[in-house]
């Protein structure tokens, strides 16, 4: 009898530590319903901005990547004007363009967000990946604001922080 109390005790220890992980699906953005045709950027004010991203970090002296799920956010800052993203690039550690994330241009509505997510499991851009991410604005008083947040999970751990972008001038 005290063998198979000691049998259960083991099992409901073991089977609570099994790392489950459950198939999520994660939203996505459809940025064909975005899609401006008819925009005259020759009225608009254009702009740039870099995003630093990261898709790993290091622990452990170096030796082990940490693996991080980004979700990108794109901000319409403005209560009363819509924004116009241009293009949305996406590059590795070497600077090297992996994809671009918009093909046309997209409008994001007053106060809106947008998010692009660059899933865990995807080691495309390294510990130095950034986005560019070209736009137009009608007033220059409301920039748009890109922010970016990296998060990973694992059992009872967990790291998330968070990366703003900077305007540039190509």
């Amino acid at each position: 009898m005290k063998n198979s109390g000691l049998l259960l005790l083991l099992f409901v220890l073991f089977s609570a530590c099994e790392n489950k992980e459950e198939a999520i699906e994660i939203k996505k953005t459809n940025f064909e319903n975005k899609y401006v045709s008819d925009l005259d950027v020759s009225k608009l004010e254009e702009g740039a901005t870099y995003l630093p991203v990261y898709s790993h970090v290091y622990q452990m002296h170096g030796n082990n990547n940490l693996y991080l799920t980004i979700t990108t956010s794109l901000r319409n800052t403005s209560p009363s004007e819509s924004i116009y993203i241009l293009n949305a690039d996406y590059y590795d550690t070497s600077g090297k363009k992996i994809r671009r994330y918009i093909k046309k241009p997209i409008e994001i509505k007053p106060l809106e967000t947008v998010e692009i997510i660059i899933e865990q499991i995807d080691k495309e851009g390294g510990s130095g990946a950034n986005f560019i991410f070209d736009w137009a604005v009608k007033d220059t008083k409301n920039l748009p604001l890109f922010e970016a947040v990296m998060i990973s999970t694992y059992g009872q751990q967990g790291v998330s922080f968070t990366t703003k972008g900077v305007q540039i001038f190509k």
